[in-house]
């Protein structure tokens, strides 16, 4: 049976004050100040709001900026791209597609083996599971990313 993810009074209720005004407010955390911009297991990185699964350690790079930054989605259906002005820039901003979470922003200036793109996304939007509890989370489909 399919995974059902979406946004929820439950699960917004849930946030912490930082992960309410990153998801629900557009914001963004500090760099160098958030839970995974240095994190190197092996897991998945699914939504804080939805569980919806959208980025994996595999595609995880060191991109200097002190976000958590990664060269492609795990689920293309689950990422929502759009440009927004903001801060006197124009950027493409990434939102999660059932969950409606502000994530961070994409850029053209990622690894060009790997297609060029840099995912920089807000630690406080997503929540990290690790390669040994996706079953047990209801992510066992992914495991075979890190054969």
């Amino acid at each position: 049976m399919p995974h059902e993810y979406r946004k929820s009074a439950e699960a917004i209720s849930r946030l912490s004050p930082e992960q309410y005004r990153v998801t629900q407010e557009a914001g963004t955390e500090p760099a160098f100040d958030n839970a995974y911009w240095d994190n190197k297991e092996p897991g998945i990185y699914v939504d804080v709001v939805s569980g919806e699964p959208l980025f994996t350690s595999v595609d995880k790079f060191d991109s200097g900026t002190g976000w958590p930054s990664f060269t492609r989605p795990v689920e293309a259906k689950n990422v929502v791209e759009a440009q927004e002005s903001s801060l006197g820039m124009v950027r493409t901003e990434v939102r999660s597609a059932h969950g409606d979470s502000h994530l961070g922003h994409v850029f053209d200036d990622g690894p060009p083996e790997a297609g060029g793109l840099r995912y920089c996304m807000n630690s406080a939007a997503l929540r990290f599971i690790p390669r040994d509890e996706l079953e047990r989370e209801g992510y066992g489909e992914y495991r075979a990313l890190f054969a």
